[in-house]
C-alpha cells in the first residue's frame, strides 16, 4: 500500500503523523511511504532524516491525495483539503465528526473511508489513540492554568503551590479520565489542592488508591460543580463521550459565580467544549475573558509540545496504520472490532452513532457494509 504523510495546515499545528523511524517500521512491512515537504520541520525531523529511513519526500499535498492509498493526518482535512479526497481513499487522523457538520458533509460526498483515531476504542472502553494525546493535554492544562493566573496575564495573581504560611490555589477538574488524572497529578506535585469530579463511583475509588493527600475526590454532579467553582482558581474541563459532543457542565450562571481572574482551561474543545462560554482559541491568541475569567480554549494543545507530542503520537497509532496497510480496510475493519469503532464515515454513510445522532444522520453500522 502506499500510505501518504502530511504537512499539517490547521493554525500553528507542528506535530506530524508519522515519525522517521515509523516511516522505516511501514517500509519493513512491504509499503511505500510519500512523506510532504518539511511535513515534520515543527516536530524536529527533517526531510533528509525521512529520506534516509525510507521515505519518499513529495511537493505538495496534491500529488499526494493523489497518489496514496491511505493518507494520515494529526488533525482533520480543512477546507483546501476536501475536494482532494478520492473514492475509496483511506484517511485515518483525528476527525472529531461530531462537532463539525460541514467536514462530516465533505466526507460523506468524498466517499472516502474515514477511520477517526479518537474512536478506535478496546474491548475495555479505552482509547488508545487518544490516550497519548490526553496525557499530553492533561499535564499542558495545569501549565498554562498556572501561567494565566499571573496578573501579567490577566490573571488573579495566586501561585498555585504557594509558599509557606501561604494557602495553595485551589484546582477544580471535572472529569476524571486520562486528561483529568493527569492533570491533577500536575496539580497534586506543585502543592494545589484540587479536586476531581467523576459520575463514575469505581474511576473515583481507584483514583483514590493512586493520587495523593492534596487530592479529593467527589461525584460530580450540577450542584457540587456550583459550588466548589466559587473558590477554584483553576478550572480544568476534561469530560469526553468518545465520538460525541462535549457535554455543558459549566454554565454562563456558574461564571458569574467565579472568582474575578480566575482560569478555565477547556481540554474539551475539539468536541465542542464543556464549558457554556467556550470558543476555540490558537496558540496564538490563546485567551479571551469572560464575566472577569480568562479562558484557554486551544483546540490542538499538544501541537505547542510537537516533538514530545508526534513521538507518543507515532508510538500508539502506528500498529494500527501497519494493520489497516497490510490487511487493507476492508478485512482490517472486519478482523479488528477496534478498527471497526474507529470508523466514522464509510463510502459516504455515516458509520458512528455518535456523529449520526449529533447531526440527526441516517447512521449504518460498518458491519452492514462489509
Amino acid at each position: 500500500m502506499i500510505i501518504g504523510i502530511l504537512k499539517e495546515i490547521k493554525t500553528e499545528e507542528n506535530r506530524v503523523s508519522m515519525t522517521p523511524a515509523g516511516v522505516e517500521v511501514m517500509k519493513q512491512h512491504g509499503h511505500k511511504v510519500l512523506v510532504e515537504k518539511n511535513a515534520g520541520r515543527g516536530s524536529g525531523f527533517t526531510d533528509a532524516f525521512y529520506a534516509t529511513h525510507g521515505a519518499e519526500i513529495i511537493k505538495t499535498s496534491k500529488e499526494i491525495y493523489k497518489n496514496a492509498d491511505m493518507v494520515m493526518h494529526v488533525k482533520e482535512p480543512l477546507p483546501p483539503e476536501y475536494s482532494l479526497l478520492r473514492e475509496g481513499q483511506i484517511l485515518f487522523t483525528y476527525l472529531h465528526l461530531a462537532a463539525d457538520e460541514i467536514l462530516t458533509n465533505a466526507l460523506i460526498k468524498s466517499l472516502s473511508i474515514d477511520i477517526a483515531y479518537e474512536t478506535i476504542q478496546k474491548d475495555d472502553g479505552s482509547l488508545p489513540l487518544l490516550i497519548p494525546m490526553s496525557e499530553v493535554a492533561g499535564r499542558m492544562s495545569i501549565q498554562e492554568g498556572a501561567r494565566y493566573l499571573e496578573m501579567s496575564r490577566g490573571g488573579e495573581g495566586v501561585l498555585l503551590g504557594g509558599v509557606p504560611g501561604v494557602d495553595p490555589g485551589t484546582v477544580l477538574i471535572i472529569g476524571g479520565g486520562i486528561v483529568g488524572t493527569n492533570a491533577a497529578k500536575m496539580a497534586c506535585g506543585l502543592g494545589a489542592k484540587v479536586y476531581v469530579l467523576d459520575a463514575s463511583l469505581s474511576r473515583l475509588r481507584y483514583l483514590s488508591d493512586i493520587m495523593p493527600r492534596n487530592c479529593f475526590l467527589l461525584m460530580s454532579s450540577p450542584a457540587t460543580i456550583r459550588e466548589i467553582i466559587k473558590k477554584a482558581d483553576v478550572v480544568i474541563g476534561s469530560v469526553l463521550i468518545p465520538g460525541a459532543k462535549a457535554p455543558k457542565l459549566v454554565t454562563r450562571e456558574m461564571l458569574k459565580t467565579m472568582k474575578k481572574g480566575s482560569v478555565m482551561v477547556d481540554v474539551a474543545i475539539d468536541q465542542g467544549g464543556c464549558f457554556e462560554t467556550s470558543k476555540p482559541t490558537t496558540h496564538s491568541d490563546p485567551v479571551y475573558t469572560i464575566d472577569g475569567v480568562v479562558h484557554y480554549c486551544v483546540a490542538n494543545m499538544p501541537g505547542a509540545v510537537a516533538k514530545t507530542s508526534t513521538i507518543a503520537l507515532t508510538n500508539a497509532t502506528l500498529p494500527y496504520a501497519i494493520e489497516i496497510a497490510d490487511k487493507g480496510w476492508r478485512r482490517a475493519l472486519k478482523e479488528d472490532p477496534e478498527i471497526r469503532r474507529g470508523a466514522n464515515v464509510i463510502e459516504g454513510k455515516v458509520t458512528y452513532k455518535g456523529v449520526s445522532d449529533a447531526f440527526n444522520m441516517e447512521y449504518v453500522s460498518p458491519e452492514g457494509l462489509l
